[in-house]
Parts: structure tokens; C-alpha cells; sequence
């Protein structure tokens, strides 16, 4: 029986060392947590989701699978009424309001010990921009495709020392460095809805269109470096 798993769910579980113990939030079906199981990758399984349905689904495949004894399952939102006792945190599938709720309401894993596996839908600009004022440093980011989508699949860590700029809010140091075949079309995308952006301040006259056109023209010289 194999395992429907995205391209998206499969680069966050590259970012899963052996052994690790991990907390799924949001696990829908669970089937990023099964892989990781059934493929001897983690340790254990956190298996949490805001409703009861899609977990309850979660709980049926992971005894399918047979790796219901390494999993626990949790019908809550965010981190708050979690064990501490895992080693990477994954937040998938969500936007970036949803994750910045999550992280803000969890000031604890502003700590060494944990790695951020963050798989965005919307917004990824504020959250990487988050993510640097809190103290956090994206040490690896790469880019999955589903479909016509592209996402930005994130590894992070609590690093107070990194310096970013705004332009690396849009396309982060590690993003540029990971060699992905998928960031020509990525920048592309990105130059395209920041240009739209500038064109809107320009004709309003807002005093933001300075800002935002250094970005747009960083970006630009990143995309004619490729």
C-alpha cells in the first residue's frame, strides 16, 4: 500500500534527522508523520490537528500502516496543550497568519534545541521577517512543486546572530543557496508580484515606493545571476 504523500510533505521530511522525535500540528491525515515512521526516519510521532475529523483519519492510517504504537494523537490548535518532548516541530500546509500565531503563542521553542520544519502558503515575506526579529535563522530552505504551485520548504533554528535584509524577506540567503532548478521560476513569480506592488505606489504616490523598488531591483539582480 503506498503512501500518498506530497512533494511538499516529502521536502519537510528531508529536514528529519534519524531519530528524531516530532511533532506534526495541523497532520490532517497523518501521512507525514506515517512516512517518517514506516520509513525508520523518527523516533516517535506528535500527531495533532484542530479537528476531530482529519485526525481521527489520522489515527485509522497510522494503525493501516502499523505504526500506531509510535504515534500520539491530539485534538488541539498550535503547541499550547503539547508535550515538549520532541526534537523538530512541523508546520505544514498553513498560512503565515496561522504560523505566526502559533510561534508567538510558543516563546519556549525560542530555544536551540528545536528545529522549525515551516512549509508556508501565503505571506512568506512576513513570516521570514518574523522569524528574524524573534531570533530565529532559516538555515535551509528549498522549493517542492505540486501541481502549478511552487512552496517554500524552510529549516529553522534559534540563531539570534543572523542579519538579514528586507530583500532577503522576499528570497533568503539559504533559498538562493540551495540550488534548487525550481528558484529561476520561483525569483520570476516573486519579481512578478513585486513589481505589480511598486507600479500600485507609484501611482498612489505612497512614500513606501522607494523601499520597495530596492527590493524589487535586488531581486532582479539575484534572478540575472542564475
Amino acid at each position: 500500500m503506498k503512501l500518498p504523500l506530497s512533494n511538499r510533505l516529502s521536502a519537510c521530511c528531508d529536514y528529519v534527522q534519524s531519530g528524531d522525535r516530532v511533532a506534526d500540528v495541523g497532520c490532517d491525515h497523518g501521512y507525514l508523520g506515517i512516512y517518517l515512521l514506516s520509513h525508520g526516519i523518527a523516533r516517535s510521532v506528535i500527531a495533532s490537528d484542530i479537528n476531530e475529523m482529519p485526525l481521527e483519519s489520522a489515527r485509522q492510517n497510522a494503525s493501516k500502516f502499523g505504526v500506531a504504537d509510535k504515534m500520539s494523537f491530539h485534538l488541539c490548535g498550535g503547541v499550547r496543550h503539547l508535550p515538549h518532548n520532541f526534537d523538530v516541530l512541523v508546520l505544514a500546509g498553513m498560512g503565515a497568519d496561522t504560523i505566526l500565531s502559533i510561534l508567538s503563542d510558543a516563546p519556549w521553542l525560542r530555544d536551540k534545541k528545536y528545529r522549525l520544519v515551516l512549509q508556508c502558503q501565503s505571506k512568506r515575506s512576513d513570516l521570514r521577517r518574523y522569524l528574524h526579529q524573534h531570533g530565529y535563522a532559516i538555515r535551509r530552505e528549498t522549493l517542492a512543486q505540486d501541481g502549478k504551485f511552487l512552496y517554500p520548504v524552510m529549516e529553522v533554528v534559534y540563531d539570534p546572530t543572523q542579519i538579514m535584509t528586507e530583500a532577503d524577506y522576499y528570497v533568503s540567503p539559504a533559498l538562493r543557496k540551495s540550488g534548487s532548478p525550481l528558484l529561476p521560476e520561483f525569483l520570476d513569480h516573486v519579481i512578478g508580484g513585486m513589481r505589480k506592488s511598486v507600479n500600485g505606489l507609484a501611482i498612489t504616490g505612497n512614500e513606501g515606493y522607494e523601499k520597495r523598488l530596492a527590493v524589487l531591483e535586488q531581486i532582479q539582480k539575484w534572478r540575472m545571476e542564475l
